[in-house]
């Protein structure tokens, strides 16, 4: 068993794979206005390639596997995915993240294939407001969604907020509430800059200008560090409540430091770091015929060399990052 370790002593357990760039939202913060060229059959990976590389990954010391995309729902043989990862000797946790709309018709396979830890992506508790914001009037149907999910009975569910202050910041206390009878950990996601998706400093809301807003109205005890949704999120609890909220601070409070996490696009590349441009081509070394040993040394001389931070803000603005969808989520 081999260890992906980069030149500042970060080992690296944790793999988020988009199996699509298609998504069935335009969420505004994600989507570029103009869209995306998506990938055909042959630029995207194929069920056996993506199989061969998590057993690549995992023998390299990955024992944490997130399915993104896009929607990976939208993938057709996703559930057949997650059933071959899940039989990979050495994965211990196996996740999803999708925005719900299709989550009530498949989170019964999903949980029955493997999935335990599934995070719903809703920006909105209002119907009309979901519409604006995703461009698309669906909020029922991720509601469902959501209800399906605690039914079937998944270990762990997050509920993914990205706030953006002026169009949902005034919903942080109504999420809060959205957890105390549902044990669901709402995280809310301060607002990241990528390629065209209207980032502006006045939509940027805080992690500290959160927790303030939210404190006026509960007590937030902190999560003990060893919580399993620390490792990324500032985690909380309030008595009497059934969930929890959490804070992703991507940008006022970079967690990079303990950064153990790889990120493998849909047509194939892996990027060790969300905001860092530079991508190696993991597919054409498989299409090109390289063996499982050669694949991996690629990979290990990409997470050693993998930034010690990301960009300043500054700089994360101006430069030609990819979009978020075409990233992975």
């Amino acid at each position: 068993m081999g260890r992906l370790i980069d030149f500042h002593g970060r080992v690296h357990t944790y793999l988020r794979v988009s199996v699509t760039d298609r998504c069935n939202l335009r969420c505004v913060y994600c989507m570029p206005p103009q869209g995306i060229e998506p990938k055909t059959l042959d630029e995207g990976m194929s069920l056996a390639e993506i199989t061969r590389l998590l057993e690549i990954f995992v023998r390299s010391g990955v024992n944490k596997v997130r399915f993104t995309g896009g929607e990976p729902l939208l993938r057709k043989d996703l559930v057949k995915l997650v059933a071959r990862a899940a039989g990979i000797s050495g994965l211990k946790t196996l996740a999803l993240t999708t925005n719900g709309v299709l989550l009530a018709k498949h989170a019964a396979e999903l949980r029955q294939a493997g999935i335990t830890n599934l995070n719903i992506s809703l920006d909105s508790l209002r119907p009309e407001r979901f519409a604006r914001i995703s461009l698309r009037d669906f909020f029922h149907r991720v509601r469902s969604g959501i209800d399906t999910a605690l039914e079937v009975g998944f270990p762990r569910i997050r509920l993914n907020v990205v706030i953006i202050r002026g169009v949902n910041d005034d919903e942080l206390i109504d999420f809060v509430e959205f957890v105390r009878d549902r044990p669901v950990c709402v995280r809310f996601i301060e607002y990241m800059p990528f390629r065209a998706n209207r980032w502006h400093r006045s939509g940027f809301l805080s992690f500290d200008r959160m927790r303030t807003r939210i404190e006026s109205r509960f007590q937030l005890v902190p999560c003990d560090s060893g919580s399993p949704d620390s490792e990324t999120a500032k985690q909380y609890r309030i008595e009497g409540f059934q969930g929890t909220v959490g804070f992703i601070t991507s940008l006022s409070e970079k967690f990079c430091a303990n950064c153990n996490r790889l990120r493998l696009t849909a047509d194939g590349r892996l990027k060790t770091c969300l905001f860092y441009p530079a991508e190696v081509n993991l597919i054409d070394r498989l299409r090109g015929g390289e063996n499982d040993a050669e694949v991996s040394a690629a990979i290990t001389r990409a997470v050693a060399a993998k930034p010690q931070t990301h960009p300043p803000l500054e700089r994360l603005i101006s430069e030609g990052q990819r979009s978020m969808i075409e990233i992975g989520g």
